[in-house]
C-alpha cells in the first residue's frame, strides 16, 4: 500500500507546479461551467493536485486557482443564463437533466435568492444549474457574485486541505509506520463521507424551498404524467 500510494503521490509532485495548479483552475472551470460540471470530477482533481503541497506558498496557489476557476465557470453560466438561457432549457442537452430539477432550480432562486445562489455550490446537480438559472431571474450579477464568491473560497479551502493534510500525513508517517497509506485512504474517506453526509442534510433541510407544487410537475398540464 505504502509503495503503491508513495509512487502515485510522487508522480503528482513531479508535475509542474504552475501546470498543476492551471490544470486544477481549468478542472474547476469546467466543473462549474455550463452542466459540464455533471461529469467532470472537479473534487477528485483538487484533492489529487492538493496531495502535491509541501509549502503554504503552494497552497495559497492552488486555494486561489480553485477558487478562481469556480467563480469564472459560475460567471460563464451565469452570463449563458442570461442570454440563452431559454434555449439551452430546451435544447436536447438541457431536457437530458429533466425538466423537474429545472423547476426545482428557478423554485429555490426565487424563494431563497441569495442564500441558493451559496447552498447550491455544494449540491449535486443544482451547482450546475443555479448559475444558468439566476442569469434567467432578475438577479443582478454584482449579488450573484457576492453570494457565489464565500461558498467557493468554502469549498476551495476545504478541499484543498484535506488533500494537504493526508498526503503530509502519509509523508511524515510512512517511514514509521507499514499502514501510513491506509491513514491517508481513512482521512479522504472519512471527508468525503462527511461531505456526503452534508449534501443530504442540505437537500432534506432545504427541500421545502425547491419543492414543485403538484400542477406545475411536467406532464400534469395535459394530464400526461403517470401517477
Amino acid at each position: 500500500m505504502n509503495e503503491v500510494l508513495g509512487w502515485i503521490l510522487d508522480t503528482v509532485r513531479q508535475v509542474d507546479p504552475v501546470l498543476r495548479v492551471l490544470l486544477a483552475a481549468l478542472g474547476m472551470f469546467l466543473e462549474t461551467s455550463i452542466l459540464i460540471g455533471l461529469i467532470v470530477p472537479g473534487d477528485t482533481i483538487v484533492i489529487v493536485a492538493s496531495t502535491a503541497i509541501t509549502t503554504w506558498a503552494e497552497y495559497a496557489a492552488l486555494f486561489v486557482a480553485v477558487v478562481a476557476g469556480a467563480l469564472a465557470g459560475e460567471s460563464l453560466g451565469f452570463a449563458l443564463g442570461r442570454f440563452f438561457g431559454p434555449r439551452i432549457r430546451v435544447s436536447r442537452l438541457g431536457r437530458s437533466l429533466g425538466e423537474v430539477n429545472w423547476l426545482r432550480a428557478k423554485n429555490y432562486v426565487d424563494r431563497r435568492g441569495g442564500i441558493a445562489v451559496f447552498v447550491s455550490r455544494f449540491l449535486p446537480v443544482l451547482h450546475a444549474l443555479i448559475p444558468l438559472t439566476v442569469g434567467m431571474s432578475a438577479m443582478r450579477y454584482r449579488k450573484f457574485l457576492a453570494w457565489t464568491a464565500p461558498a467557493c473560497a468554502l469549498w476551495a479551502g476545504a478541499y484543498v486541505s484535506v488533500g494537504w493534510l493526508a498526503a503530509g500525513s502519509y509523508r511524515q508517517l510512512s517511514s514509521q509506520l507499514h499502514y501510513a497509506g491506509y491513514l491517508f485512504a481513512a482521512i479522504i474517506s472519512v471527508f468525503l463521507l462527511l461531505a456526503l453526509l452534508a449534501k443530504k442534510l442540505i437537500v432534506r433541510s432545504e427541500a421545502r424551498h425547491m419543492d414543485v407544487p403538484k400542477g406545475d410537475m411536467p406532464g400534469d398540464e395535459d394530464g400526461t404524467r403517470e401517477p
